[in-house]
C-alpha cells in the first residue's frame, strides 16, 4: 500500500511540474527573450540583474522540489556576489557581474530546453492514467456517447453506435495505461531529477575551479599559520622570556647582596618586580593576539565592541548576530575587522568607523567604513591581503571601495551557521 501510494505521489508530482511550472516557465523563458533580443539596444543589458534574479528563484524552486520529491541535492553553482553599491555605477556593475556569470546563462539554457525536455518526463506517466480514466469512461458510458454521435478511435478500439461488442475493450485498456502510468511514474520522475541536475548542478570546470581555490586557499592557511608561530615564537623570545631570564638574573644576585647590601638586594628585587610585571603584560598582549580571551567567552560582537573602546578613534558599532558562530570563524573575522580598524587608524587618518556586523541568508555580512582619505589599494600593502586571505579560507569574500579623498568602506561576507537561536543585537559608540 506504501509502494501504491508512493508511485501516485509520483504520478501528481509530475503534473506539478508540467501545470503548476509551465507558466513560471514561460515567463523565464520571455525573460531571457528580452534580454537577448534586446541586448543589442542596451535595454536588454539593464534587463540582466532581474532575470538573473528570477531566474534564480525558478531554478531554487525547481532544486528544493527535487530534493524534497526524489532526496537528489543539486548545489547551486553562483558566484559569491559582493556589494555593488548605489546608483547607476552600481547597477551597472551587478549587470557586468551576473552578465559574465557562466551560471545565469545555464539557468538560462535550461528554461529554454525544459518545457520541452522537462515537460515530456513529468507529464508522461499523468497523460497514461488520464487516458486510461477517459478509456473506462467511455466504457460506462458508451450508449451515451454513441447515442449522440460519438464516433472516434480509443487507441485500436472503434467507438461507434453498431460496435457495442467492444464496448468494455476501452476499459480493460484504460486500466492497462493506468498501471502502466503509475509503475513508471518514480522512474520517469528520477530521470526528471537528473535531467534537473545535468543543467543546475556546477559544471565539472566549475567543481575543477572550487577544488583548485579551496587547495590555494588552504595552502594560504598553512602558510599563514606558519608565519603566526614564527612570530609567537619571536614575541616569546624578544620579549617575556628576555624579561624572564632577566628578572631570574636579578634575583640570583639578590640573593647573593642580601646579608652583604641590603639596599642593592632590594633595588634588584623591585627590578625583578617591574621585569615580571612587563613580562606577564607581554604574555597577556600575546594571548590577546593569538585567541582574545572576551571572543572565547562572550562571541564575535562583543569583541568587536571592545575593540571599539581600545581605539584611539570614534567608533560605532551596530550589530545583529543571532548567538555564537564558529569559533575559527569568529576569530577570523575579528582579525579582519582588527585589521582593517587599525588600517583607518593608520592609513586612512580617520575620525570617525562605523562596523556593522549582521547575519542574513546563511552569510555573516561586515562592513567597517571610515571618514578618512581614501585611497586604500590591496596591491600597495599585506594588511588586505592578508583579510583576503584570512576570509578566502572560510569561503569568505572582500569587496574595497575606496575613492580619492574617502570615505573607505570594506565589505566582508563569510558563510556561516548560527549555534544559538539567542539573538545578540546591538548598537554603541565607543
Amino acid at each position: 500500500m506504501t509502494n501504491t501510494k508512493k508511485r501516485l505521489d509520483a504520478v501528481a508530482q509530475g503534473g506539478f511540474w508540467f501545470f503548476v511550472m509551465l507558466l513560471p516557465m514561460l515567463m523565464g523563458y520571455l525573460l531571457l527573450t528580452l534580454v537577448v533580443g534586446m541586448a543589442g539596444i542596451g535595454l536588454g543589458l539593464l534587463m540582466i540583474p532581474p532575470a538573473a534574479a528570477y531566474l534564480r528563484w525558478l531554478a531554487g524552486l525547481r532544486r528544493r522540489k527535487v530534493k524534497q520529491w526524489r532526496g537528489i541535492d543539486i548545489p547551486e553553482p553562483y558566484r559569491a556576489a559582493p556589494e555593488f553599491g548605489e546608483g547607476f555605477a552600481g547597477y551597472w556593475r551587478k549587470v557586468r557581474f551576473h552578465g559574465t556569470d557562466p551560471a545565469f546563462w545555464r539557468d538560462g539554457a535550461w528554461v529554454m530546453v525544459d518545457p520541452v525536455v522537462g515537460a515530456l518526463l513529468a507529464i508522461i506517466p499523468l497523460g497514461l492514467v488520464l487516458n486510461g480514466v477517459y478509456g473506462m469512461v467511455i466504457s460506462v458510458l458508451w450508449d451515451l456517447f454513441t447515442r449522440h454521435g460519438f464516433n472516434d478511435w480509443y487507441v485500436f478500439v472503434h467507438v461507434h453506435h453498431g460496435n457495442e461488442g467492444l464496448r468494455w475493450a476501452p476499459a480493460a485498456l484504460g486500466v492497462l495505461e493506468v498501471a502502466l502510468g503509475v509503475a513508471i511514474a518514480p522512474a520517469l520522475l528520477n530521470a526528471h531529477a537528473r535531467w534537473s541536475r545535468l543543467l543546475l548542478a556546477p559544471t565539472p570546470a566549475q567543481v575543477q575551479a572550487r577544488l583548485k581555490h579551496l587547495t590555494d586557499t588552504r595552502a594560504d592557511a598553512l602558510d599563514t599559520q606558519a608565519a603566526e608561530l614564527r612570530r609567537i615564537e619571536r614575541d616569546l623570545h624578544d620579549g617575556a622570556q628576555a624579561r624572564l631570564v632577566a628578572m631570574g638574573m636579578h634575583l640570583n644576585a639578590a640573593s647573593q647582596l642580601l646579608e652583604k647590601n641590603p639596599e642593592a638586594a632590594q633595588k634588584l628585587l623591585l627590578e625583578a618586580r617591574d621585569s615580571s610585571a612587563k613580562a606577564l603584560s607581554e604574555l597577556r598582549d600575546l594571548v590577546r593576539g593569538i585567541h582574545p580571551p572576551v571572543l572565547a567567552d562572550r562571541g564575535l560582537v562583543d569583541a568587536v565592541r571592545a575593540l571599539a573602546l581600545d581605539s584611539a578613534l570614534d567608533v560605532e558599532v551596530r550589530a545583529e548576530v543571532p548567538g555564537r558562530l564558529d569559533a575559527p570563524l569568529e576569530s577570523a573575522a575579528y582579525f579582519a575587522v582588527s585589521e582593517a580598524l587599525a588600517n583607518a587608524a593608520k592609513h586612512a587618518h580617520a575620525s570617525s568607523v562605523w562596523i556593522d556586523l549582521r547575519v542574513a541568508s546563511g552569510l555573516l555580512k561586515i562592513t567597517v567604513s571610515d571618514n578618512g582619505v581614501g585611497g586604500a589599494d590591496p596591491e600597495r600593502g599585506s594588511g588586505l591581503r592578508g583579510m583576503e586571505r584570512r576570509l578566502a579560507t572560510f569561503d569568505g569574500i572582500l569587496a574595497l571601495s575606496s575613492p580619492q579623498g574617502g570615505p573607505t568602506v570594506v565589505t566582508m561576507e563569510l558563510p556561516c551557521v548560527s549555534s544559538s537561536p539567542k539573538t545578540s543585537s546591538s548598537s554603541g559608540t565607543a
